[in-house]
C-alpha cells in the first residue's frame, strides 16, 4: 500500500498540520479520527485493513486528518466562544486548504464513477465532524459515512449557544435551510449513511442519531439512517463491520 506523510503550514490555524495519505488513486476519502484523535489513528486502529483491497486496487485514496478537539469540543472548562471560534478555524483549514491539497494529490485519470467530490468518514466524534462537513459543504463533499455520532453541540457546549455553535449543529440547522437553497438539491444527489448501535455506550449517540434522523425526514433529505441491534456497542469491532457493510453502497458497488 502506498502511504505518504505530510506536514504543512495552515494559514487558518497559524501552525503546521499533519495528515497521511493511503493509496495512489481513486475516490478520495477524508477520515476524521475519534475525539482528540490524531492523523495516524486510521492506521493505528487498523481501519486500513477494511479499506486495504480498495486502496490497493486504486478505487479509494484515504486522507487521514489531524484534529484539534482538545482545544475545542473537549475543552469543556474553556471559554465557549473562543473554543467554537477555534473549531471554525479548523473547519476552514479543512475546507479551504486541505481539500485543495486532496485534489492536488489525488490521481484523477479519467472520470471516477462515484462522483467528483470527497467522501467524509468518521466514528464517534469523528462521525459528528464528518456529517458536519457533509451538510455544511455538500459542494465539496458528496458522500458521508458517520458511525455512532452526536450531531449537535449540547454535549460539548452545554447551554451555550451562538451563531457558530448553530452553524456546527446539523441536527439544528437542517431544519431551517430554505427549500429553494441550492444545498437542498445537492443533498438529494449526494449519498449519506448515518448508523448507530443500540448496545453499550451508545445511549447518547442513539438519541443524537434520532434527532438528526427526524430533521432529515422532515426536510425530505434522503439519507440511509440505520439503527443496529442491542448487541452493537460503541467500539471499533462494530465500526469495522458497519464500514464493510456500507462502503459498497457509498462507492456505487451495488
Amino acid at each position: 500500500m502506498h502511504i505518504e506523510y505530510h506536514k504543512e503550514y495552515s494559514q487558518n490555524l497559524g501552525r503546521d498540520m499533519e495528515f497521511k495519505v493511503y493509496g495512489h488513486a481513486g475516490k478520495p476519502v477524508l477520515f476524521i479520527p475519534c475525539q482528540d484523535g490524531r492523523f495516524f489513528d486510521f492506521e493505528n486502529f487498523h481501519m486500513t485493513d477494511i479499506f486495504a483491497s480498495r486502496i490497493e486496487a486504486g478505487q479509494v485514496q484515504v486522507f487521514s486528518v489531524d484534529t484539534i478537539d482538545k482545544e475545542t469540543w473537549s475543552d469543556k472548562g474553556g471559554n465557549p466562544r473562543a473554543r467554537i471560534e477555534q473549531h471554525e478555524r479548523w473547519f476552514r483549514y479543512v475546507t479551504e486548504e486541505l481539500v485543495n491539497r486532496i485534489h492536488e494529490i489525488n490521481d484523477r485519470q479519467g472520470v471516477w464513477n462515484a462522483g467528483p467530490g470527497i467522501m467524509t468518514f468518521g466514528c464517534s466524534m469523528g462521525a459528528m465532524h464528518a456529517a458536519n462537513f457533509f451538510f455544511r459543504r455538500p459542494d465539496l463533499f458528496d458522500r458521508n459515512l458517520s458511525l455512532s455520532g452526536l450531531y449537535d453541540t449540547v454535549d460539548s457546549f452545554g447551554d451555550y449557544h451562538d451563531d457558530l455553535t448553530y452553524a456546527n449543529s446539523p441536527a439544528e440547522f437542517l431544519w431551517n435551510i430554505p427549500d429553494d437553497h441550492p444545498w437542498m438539491e445537492r443533498y438529494r444527489w449526494n449519498k449519506c449513511v448515518i448508523c448507530v448501535g443500540q448496545g453499550a455506550w451508545e445511549d447518547e449517540m442513539l438519541e443524537g442519531t434520532r434527532k438528526l434522523s427526524e430533521a432529515l425526514r422532515a426536510r425530505g433529505i434522503p439519507a440511509w439512517v440505520d439503527f443496529w441491534g442491542f448487541d452493537v456497542n460503541h467500539d471499533w469491532p462494530w465500526w469495522y463491520k458497519q464500514t464493510e457493510y456500507f462502503l459498497p453502497f457509498l462507492l456505487d458497488e451495488r
